[in-house]
C-alpha cells in the first residue's frame, strides 16, 4: 500500500481555519481562558475574549455569583471583480462562565474594563463572616 501525502486546497484550508475558531470548538479550553489573581485584598479576573466588542459582552451579579456571557456574530465575504461571492462566512458563538465572588460582594464593587480582547473584571475579597456571639443556658 503507497501512502499519498494529502494536498492543501482552498476548501480544506477553509474548512480547518472554521472548525479550529474557538467559535466553532467544542473544546472549553479554547473559550474565555481566564486568569485569576489576588492581590491588596482584591480579585482580579483577566479573560481572553478576542474579536468581541464590548457591548457584546454582558456581566451580571446575582446570588453571590458574577456572571460573565459574551455573543460574538461576525460575517464577511470575497467578491471578484464582476461581483460573484467567492467566499462567505457567518461565526456566530454565544459563551458564559460563573465565578463565586461571594454574598457580600455588591454591583458598585465590582470594577471592570475592556481593551485588545482583554477583559478585566476586579473585585474585593468578600471577608469572613464572625460568627454571632450567644449565650449558652445551662439547665
Amino acid at each position: 500500500m503507497k501512502f499519498f501525502p494529502r494536498t492543501s486546497s482552498l476548501f480544506d484550508d477553509m474548512f480547518d481555519d472554521m472548525f479550529t475558531s474557538p467559535f466553532f470548538s467544542n473544546r472549553s479550553d479554547m473559550t474565555m481562558k481566564t486568569d485569576i489573581t489576588e492581590k491588596d485584598g482584591y480579585y482580579t479576573l483577566d479573560m481572553e475574549l478576542p474579536g468581541c466588542k464590548k457591548e457584546e459582552i454582558h456581566l451580571e451579579l446575582s446570588d453571590g455569583y458574577l456572571n460573565v456571557s459574551a455573543s460574538h456574530n461576525t460575517g464577511s465575504d470575497e467578491k471578484d471583480d464582476k461581483g460573484n461571492i467567492i467566499r462567505q462566512e457567518r461565526y456566530s458563538g454565544t459563551f458564559s462562565r460563573s465565578f463565586y465572588v461571594g454574598e457580600n460582594v455588591k454591583e458598585e464593587d465590582v470594577r471592570a474594563s475592556y481593551e485588545n480582547g482583554e477583559l478585566k473584571i476586579t473585585f474585593p475579597k468578600e471577608s469572613a463572616k464572625l460568627p454571632e456571639k450567644k449565650n449558652i443556658m445551662i439547665e
